[in-house]
């Protein structure tokens, strides 16, 4: 800017010119500041002719800046989308390959495979307290187990392994992470119905977590409970 006024003229010991005096310096001198090009494109601004300054460059990269956002959020959702919509069809086949079973062993059986081939999972089970007969390849507790683990209201609990509660056999080294979810079946020819878990076990830490939605597997534990009256108890 050769033969323009000396803006820092006479300040020598000022640490610098305060922004309202440049500010004002600006104002006073805009066509100056047109006329160097060469400054208006080291901050990013692009002069068009004598009085018209296109903010072209600055504004681009705001826009480019936003819609990089725009299509981050976007291919998140997408991803959440997808990821759930392919959990409520698992879920659904499951269902129905626990509809299949033929006896409440087979049940049992076809819980821990489904849980597997379906999800991922280290194992499932189905427990059942006691007292009272408890069908081959379900686990017994102790009177009362359902409600200590639970909660005398809850209805599911998802975090870290309990200790001392063994309920997925030679899997038990596997789990990471577990869901608990209660059943309540009422069994051909018995006067009340007995308390019990559906239980899944998975082989990462963060499989099941309390701030996790438990709503697809509190749907196969129904599927499962509601199968599961179809066959007396052994006697």
């Amino acid at each position: 800017m050769s033969g323009t006024p000396d803006l820092f003229a006479g300040r020598e010991t000022a640490p610098g010119p305060a922004w309202p005096e440049v500010r004002a310096w600006l104002q006073a001198h805009a066509q100056t500041l047109l006329d160097d090009r060469s400054l208006l494109e080291e901050i990013g601004l692009r002069p068009h002719g004598r009085n018209v300054v296109e903010f072209g460059a600055v504004a681009l990269t705001r826009l480019e800046a936003a819609a990089e956002r725009e299509a981050d959020a976007r291919k998140r959702i997408e991803a959440v989308a997808r990821a759930n919509f392919a959990a409520q069809t698992q879920t659904h086949v499951a269902a129905l390959d626990i509809l299949e079973a033929r006896s409440l062993s087979d049940l049992a059986r076809r819980l821990d495979a489904t849980a597997a081939a379906r999800f991922g999972l280290a194992g499932a089970a189905i427990a059942l307290e006691k007292p009272g007969p408890v069908p081959f390849g379900w686990r017994g507790l102790e009177p009362g187990d359902v409600d200590a683990l639970l909660g005398p209201d809850g209805l599911t609990w998802l975090g870290p392994p309990i200790p001392g509660l063994d309920l997925f056999g030679a899997a038990s080294d596997q789990v990471r992470s577990i869901a608990l979810i209660r059943l309540k079946p009422h069994f051909p020819g018995d006067a009340e119905a007995r308390a019990g878990l559906c239980a899944f076990a998975s082989p990462e830490p963060e499989g099941f977590t309390p701030t996790m939605g438990g709503e697809l597997i509190a749907f196969i534990a129904r599927v499962v409970e509601r199968t599961g009256e179809r066959w007396p108890l052994p006697q």
